[in-house]
């Protein structure tokens, strides 16, 4: 067999794994227990108090980013993904991304990257501490699936942290197709052009 043919060969067998690990880590995911959540009071980017049940409008599911603010380049990175999906995202179930910023700061913020999901402020709150997205050195980036009950009960269903290389930045996976990869190269807020 040509050397390329072979390689191609690998590359498809190594395509496919990866597609098969990811399903059996979905699986897994499911598997972890649910955990009752609080019906945290949280911040929109108005400053009006707004309680976690209603952000999920009128779906059973919402899917909870967990960003880590204005000054993680990262987080703003992530979160200027899902602004484009925002539409196919909140067809499916409920969005919103959360911030540990003041909820002035996070609509600033919101408004010059033209975020076009809703944002709410965990300022003064709990809530990714419960949820497994604070640690000692400070906030952790990542998503949680929460469900809403008939009886109006929240449960987490499931997370995942995000970080460079992941699968909810599809910007790596682009990256690694170039001829040196992601290396060294880290996301700003802005680019000189």
């Amino acid at each position: 067999m040509e050397p390329i043919k072979r390689l191609e060969m690998e590359i498809q067998e190594k395509e496919e794994e990866l597609i098969r690990v990811k399903q059996e880590l979905a699986v897994l995911r499911k598997q972890h227990p649910s955990f009752a959540v609080t019906n945290y009071e949280l911040t929109d980017t108005e400053g009006s108090k707004v309680h976690l049940s209603e952000l999920f409008g009128d779906k059973n599911e919402l899917i909870v980013i967990h960003n880590m603010g204005k000054s993680c380049s990262y987080c703003t990175l992530w979160a200027d993904g899902f602004s484009g999906f925002t539409p196919h995202l909140e067809n499916r179930a409920a969005f919103v991304l959360t911030s540990p910023d003041d909820y002035q700061t996070l609509s600033v913020f919101s408004k010059e990257r033209d975020w076009k999901f809703k944002s709410v402020s965990t300022k003064g709150t709990t809530f990714k501490d419960d949820l497994g997205f604070k640690n000692a050195e400070g906030f952790c980036p990542g998503v949680s699936i929460l469900l809403k009950e008939e009886d109006g009960a929240i449960k987490h269903y499931s997370k995942a942290t995000f970080g460079p290389g992941d699968d909810y930045c599809s910007i790596w996976s682009l990256f690694e197709l170039l001829s040196d990869g992601s290396r060294n190269w880290g996301p700003k807020h802005a680019y000189e052009r």
